[in-house]
């Protein structure tokens, strides 16, 4: 069998360079995208290798219909497949619904709901043409619950309309041999979130703790597997019960 190709988008750092360094340990070929983490894809890059995997790092803003399915073109023609989609980008910002502009509301959409339709256009018809392929999106634990979000309004919406994304696509690649999914992390320790803020949320987690980066690493290694090939348009949380 020809090596598995993931393409992760948001994979130069925190959960994105997490599932990316666990595939390569699995000898995958990795291509991931980033925008202005050159040094961290990078180190990416070299971490993939290192591991046993093949490795790919393109400057890529996935917002963009044309650049995403370029993208794409260009990983299949570099490994000639694409197995596994693992859409991870998610750019979010804090600001008040009547303080939030144009732009920023635009650009909520464009980062987290926006590419996962675009790269998965561009997937499809080679997965469908090999009656097999994984695609992956992530959302947020209580996406699915409605509720108010003044100060992440667009976000929210986005990652809510991430779920019926998910669901849409499983329902019409399903008879392709094709899996969708979707995962909703709580709060997760991957980097982006200073120690404090977390160490403050650890309160509102019915666990007790904030959860790592490994905890979704292994749900990811769990839907790409063949013990998965039945799971198709689930959400699966990865909150310790936060948001449920």
């Amino acid at each position: 069998m020809s090596t598995r190709v993931a393409l992760i988008t948001g994979g130069a750092k925190g959960i994105g360079r997490a599932i990316a360094l666990d595939l390569a340990a699995q000898h995958w070929a990795v291509a991931i995208c980033y925008r202005t983490s050159a040094a961290e894809a990078d180190k990416t890059r070299a971490g993939i290798v290192e591991r046993g995997g093949q490795a790919l790092a393109v400057q890529c803003d996935v917002s963009d219909p044309v650049a995403a399915k370029h993208f794409a073109a260009q990983v299949e023609q570099h490994w000639g497949r694409i197995d596994a989609l693992i859409n991870c980008a998610g750019p979010y910002h804090r600001v008040n619904l009547f303080e939030e502009t144009p732009a920023g509301w635009e650009e909520m959409f464009a980062g987290n709901l926006h590419p996962i339709f675009y790269l998965a256009q561009a997937v499809a018809p080679g997965m469908k043409a090999r009656k097999s392929g994984r695609i992956i999106n992530f959302s947020m634990a209580n996406a699915d619950q409605m509720v108010a979000q003044p100060d992440v309004t667009a976000h929210y919406i986005a990652k809510a309309g991430v779920l019926i994304l998910t669901r849409t696509l499983a329902k019409l690649l399903a008879p392709h041999g094709i899996t969708v999914n979707a995962i909703s992390p709580g709060f997760i320790d991957s980097g982006s979130a200073p120690p404090e803020e977390l160490a403050g949320m650890v309160k509102r987690i019915p666990a007790g703790y904030v959860g790592n980066v490994g905890d979704t690493v292994a749900i990811v290694r769990f839907l790409l597997s063949d013990d998965a090939r039945y799971v198709n348009g689930a959400n699966i949380q990865v909150s310790g019960g936060w948001g449920i």
